[in-house]
C-alpha cells in the first residue's frame, strides 16, 4: 500500500503557511476597510458557498468537460489499469470516465478516496502504452490519496474572497473618489488602493504556486505506487509534444489545472504565472526518482 514519504511533511507545513499568509492577505483588507470582521465575514460567506460546491463540484467538472462514464464492458483495458493502480494505493476503486477527444491528457475529480473519478482522453488510449497510462493514472490517483481536491477548493475560496473584497474597494475608490478628510485620510485610502491592486496577484501567485506543488506530489505518488516513474517521464513528454504542436483540447480553460499536463499551455509562459510545473522540471524529478527507487 502506498504510503506518502517523510518529504510531504514539509510540504504540508509549507502549505499551511501559504494558506496561513492567504487569510493574513484578507484580514488585512478587511481591516483596511472596515476592521478585522469585515474581513472574517467575507471569508465566511466565501467559505460556505465552496463548501457546496465542494459537494458538486465533480459533476460540474464532468459535464463541462464533456467526459461520459464508462462501464468495464465498455473500456475493460482502462477499468483495468484504475482497479490496479488504486489497489496499489490503498484506497476504493474510483468511477471511470473517458473524453472523447484526440489530445492525450487525463484528470481525476471528487472530495477524496471515497468519492472520486478518474478521467482518460481516448488520445490518451490510443497514444499510450499499457505502462504509460498506467504512470498517469498513478498520478491522478495520487492526487485523490492527497485530497488536492479539498486543499484547491480551500485555497480558490479564500482567493475568491480577497479578489472580491479587493474589487469592491477598487471600484468604490475609483468611482466615488478620495475623501477630503485631510492628509491622514488621503494616505490611507491610498494604501487601500494599492492593497486592492496588489492583493489579488498576490493571492493568485499563491495559489498557482500551491497548484504546481500538488502535480509535484501527485508525480511522486505515481512513481511510488507504480513503480514506473520514467513511464510517466515518457507519457508526459509525449503530451507535452502533442499541446506544443497546437492541439486544443475543446474543454474550459478554467479546467485547465485539472489535468495531468495543461492543455492551454503557451510555449513562453512563465513557471510562475502557471498552473503547472514545466514538464522539463518534472521529467528531471521522476528520472532523480528513478535512480533513487532503483
Amino acid at each position: 500500500m502506498y504510503k506518502p514519504i517523510v518529504s510531504q511533511i514539509s510540504s504540508y507545513i509549507k502549505l499551511t503557511v501559504l494558506l496561513a499568509f492567504l487569510s493574513g492577505i484578507l484580514v488585512g483588507l478587511g481591516f483596511l476597510i472596515g476592521g478585522v470582521n469585515l474581513a472574517w465575514s467575507f471569508l465566511l460567506v466565501s467559505l460556505v458557498l465552496n463548501f457546496i460546491m465542494y459537494f458538486i463540484s465533480d459533476k460540474i467538472v464532468l459535464a463541462t468537460t464533456g467526459a461520459r462514464l464508462v462501464s468495464e464492458q465498455e473500456a475493460p483495458r482502462l477499468h483495468n489499469i484504475v482497479e490496479k493502480v488504486s489497489s496499489e494505493a490503498g484506497i476504493p476503486k474510483p468511477k471511470v470516465g473517458i473524453i472523447s477527444s484526440p489530445v492525450p491528457n487525463a484528470f481525476a475529480t471528487g472530495r477524496g478516496p471515497g468519492n472520486a473519478t478518474v478521467v482518460a482522453t481516448t488520445g490518451l488510449l490510443n497514444m499510450m502504452s499499457d505502462d504509460e497510462i498506467e504512470a498517469v493514472i498513478g498520478h491522478e490517483i495520487g492526487h485523490v490519496v492527497h485530497r488536492d481536491t479539498l486543499i484547491m477548493t480551500i485555497v480558490v475560496a479564500i482567493s475568491t474572497a480577497i479578489s472580491y473584497v479587493a474589487n469592491m474597494v477598487f471600484y468604490s475608490l475609483f468611482f466615488f473618489g478620495y475623501g477630503g478628510g485631510g492628509r491622514d485620510r488621503e494616505g490611507s485610502e491610498l494604501a487601500l488602493f494599492a492593497a486592492a491592486i496588489v492583493a489579488p496577484i498576490t493571492a493568485t501567485l499563491i495559489q498557482l504556486a500551491i497548484s504546481r506543488s500538488r502535480e509535484y506530489y501527485a508525480d511522486e505518488a505515481s512513481a511510488l505506487i507504480t513503480r514506473k516513474p520514467l513511464s510517466l517521464a515518457s507519457a508526459l513528454e509525449k503530451i507535452e509534444s502533442f499541446v506544443r504542436g497546437g492541439y486544443k483540447m475543446k474543454v474550459p480553460p478554467s479546467t485547465s489545472a485539472l489535468f495531468i499536463v495543461n492543455p492551454f499551455k503557451g510555449i513562453s509562459v512563465a513557471e510562475l504565472f502557471s498552473t503547472h510545473p514545466s514538464t522539463e522540471n518534472r521529467i528531471k524529478r521522476l528520472r532523480k526518482l528513478a535512480e533513487e527507487l532503483s
